[in-house]
């Protein structure tokens, strides 16, 4: 099994848990994708996006079943990111955690 991750806050997980379906962020909608990490990437992206923020979930995300709309395409240093061109259903989320903040400030993902 393929997981890619995503880094949100809490109550948007609780809303998208309740509603079956997660719609997004902010930037997600603003960008017109739901944006992910890999696991080397996902620590970074806590740092650059995340730090100071507290009440935040990790959620771990089956690539099987995501079909077509998983688009693998170019971010930061050209690494490729995977982005989600549709709702991510509730049902594909094998893991969701709550993220500690470091002394620092960025959330401590375990990866």
């Amino acid at each position: 099994m393929s997981l890619i991750y995503k880094i949100l806050p809490a109550a948007e997980w609780r809303a998208a848990k309740a509603a079956g379906v997660f719609e997004g962020s902010a930037v997600d909608h603003a960008d017109g994708f739901i944006h992910f990490s890999t696991a080397g990437q996902a620590q970074e992206t806590a740092r650059r996006y995340f730090a100071g923020q507290a009440d935040l979930m990790l959620l771990a995300v089956r690539t099987e079943g995501l079909g077509e709309a998983l688009k693998w395409e170019p971010s930061r240093g050209g690494d490729l990111f995977p982005h989600l061109y549709a709702p991510l259903p509730a049902s594909a989320v094998v893991d969701a955690r709550v993220l500690e903040l470091d002394a620092e400030g960025v959330p401590v993902l375990g990866l």
